[in-house]
């Protein structure tokens, strides 16, 4: 398969970096990632700013295309410009720290993905729910397992896969659960601190699910399952529209 690799930690973080090591073997692996991390820029574009793109070598061989933009206009950018031909697979990751909940909607990781499924490619966000120190050596094997099982079955078009993996030893795995992604707010707090100069500023320090659904990303990932939520880029509510369709707005 020709897939292309991308992620929001940029070009040379290690869970991009053990994706492809995992899978160039079979594959051809090509890769456009950010020159520098990009978390939580969720499905933004640069439009005021040029996108500057430049090669990058490890260990002295050419390893891949490093974009000064958001994953997003890695994405495009590879499909529209960089890639001769087209690709068989998107693949975005192995991020660092799970990519559950609403945390989707701010996640670069996801939104690479979901650019691919945008424009009408298999895609798949992949995340290790580690954030100190991960260990991305099985997540990348099951990574490997997953393509190999979705190339023998069709995959749905226009959708997103997001896959997120337990930072747990492989063998107490409790297996793979395919659920929904959940919708919960967060319970979030901001440290409030004084620069040298007087000034206030605020640092994000903790988020917490509120979730309890078992049927939901959030707690199979925390009970330690590998989950696989499908996710669609149409955010219309059809329930709501079919009602205020009935609306008789006058101007």
């Amino acid at each position: 398969m020709r897939i292309l690799l991308t992620n929001d930690d940029g070009i040379f973080a290690e869970g991009l970096c053990a994706l492809h090591d995992a899978l160039c073997g079979e594959h051809q692996v090509i890769i456009v990632a950010p020159e520098a991390e990009r978390s939580a820029v969720g499905h933004a574009i640069t439009i005021a700013d040029p996108l500057r793109v430049r090669k990058i070598k490890r260990n002295n061989i050419f390893f891949g295309y490093a974009v000064s933009g958001t994953p997003a206009d890695c994405v495009k950018l590879a499909l529209y410009e960089i890639v001769n031909g087209k690709v068989d697979l998107v693949l975005s990751g192995i991020n660092r720290g799970a990519n559950v909940g609403i945390n989707v909607l701010y996640s670069g990781t996801v939104s690479a993905a979901t650019e691919g499924a945008i424009l009408g490619y298999p895609s798949i966000a992949v995340s290790l729910n580690e954030y100190l120190e991960p260990d991305y050596c099985f997540a990348a094997y099951f990574t490997s397992c997953l393509i190999e099982f979705l190339a023998k079955n069709e995959f749905p078009k226009n959708i997103c896969l997001n896959v997120n993996i337990p930072a747990i030893p492989a063998h107490q795995i409790k297996g793979i659960k395919c659920v929904r992604q959940s919708t919960k707010p967060l319970i979030e707090k901001f440290e409030k601190r004084i620069d040298p100069h007087g000034n206030i500023y605020y640092w994000q320090c903790s988020e917490k699910f509120i979730e309890e659904d078992p049927d939901t990303d959030v707690v199979a990932l925390k009970e330690g399952f590998i989950t696989i939520t499908p996710l669609y880029h149409n955010l219309t509510s059809f329930e709501i529209l079919a009602k205020i369709k009935s609306w008789n707005i006058e101007f």
